[in-house]
């Protein structure tokens, strides 16, 4: 990447803090390569759909089609990483803020050949529908961070389940799918109850991790860098934002940090199957 390019990187970011667009991901909690193919699926892995749309934006017609949840036999239900013998982590991003930022951010992930996982939250994917797109065109995956974000694990029964339903249904309506994971929201792990409840709702894994970046903090690039590459180990799920510029900024030095480690950054379902 050239200086040009991160610069420019950094001024959309910027730019974007300026005017208070940002939005934050996960409030901090305590605890809180190509895609993967189908056989016979066109090269992007997602078959083609009308970009026609009805009025609000959200299309009327499936966009490209997102994988359908994944299922690893032999994986426990609540996934924290992947193999440790092999040469990959997934860097996974929860969903939400200004949509410049997380263009930016997508696309320096591109530019270094790197495919993310991102947890989209509901309402962000109702504000920001072309977003479902965008993530998807770029080769990455998208999965459900729950409708509001709000604090799932803490929730009665029928409102856990409605968070999770509810998003499942808007990535439905966007992307022809559920998504491919789901992530507990304000939560590393998810309860047993909600752990029941997604599956009910169609996702056999919920998706943990085990390398939290911090970055929902703001303690800027270089902290989030030296995090994610002080504990990132082959087979580490990263837990990151897209809606923080600092993260827009440790992106370009974490993807050379793995580099020259050795390891690739690929989507959720690459790493673990």
């Amino acid at each position: 990447m050239t200086s040009l390019d991160r610069r420019s990187v950094l001024r959309v970011a910027a730019s974007a803090v300026a005017t208070g667009a940002l939005g934050s991901g996960c409030a901090p909690a305590g605890t809180d390569s190509p895609a993967v193919r189908t056989p016979g699926a066109p090269r992007s892995g997602r078959p083609s759909a009308p970009d026609s749309a009805r009025p609000g934006g959200v299309p009327s017609a499936p966009a490209h089609a997102a994988r359908p949840p994944t299922r690893v036999p032999g994986m426990p239900v609540q996934i924290e990483h992947g193999p440790r013998d092999g040469h990959a982590v997934a860097l996974t991003f929860h969903g939400r803020g200004d949509p410049r930022t997380a263009t930016a951010l997508l696309d320096e992930a591109e530019r270094a050949g790197a495919r993310v996982t991102v947890l989209a939250i509901g309402d962000w994917l109702d504000e920001q529908p072309a977003m479902a797109r965008r993530i998807l065109d770029g080769g990455h995956e998208l999965g459900n961070h729950t409708m509001h974000h709000r604090n799932i694990c803490a929730l009665p029964a029928d409102a856990a389940y409605a968070e999770i339903s509810r998003c499942a249904e808007r990535l439905r309506t966007l992307t022809g799918t559920i998504g491919s994971w789901f992530r507990p929201s304000q939560a590393q792990r998810a309860t047993d109850l909600v752990t029941r409840l997604a599956r009910k709702a169609g996702y056999p894994h919920v998706l943990s991790y085990d390398v939290d970046s911090l970055d929902a903090s703001d303690p800027g690039a270089p902290a989030v860098r030296r995090t994610v590459l002080d504990r990132v180990r082959p087979g580490s799920i990263v837990s990151l934002h897209l809606g923080h510029a600092g993260t827009v900024a440790a992106l370009p030095p974490i993807l050379d940090g793995l580099h020259r480690r050795g390891l690739r950054a690929v989507t959720t379902t690459e790493l673990v199957t």
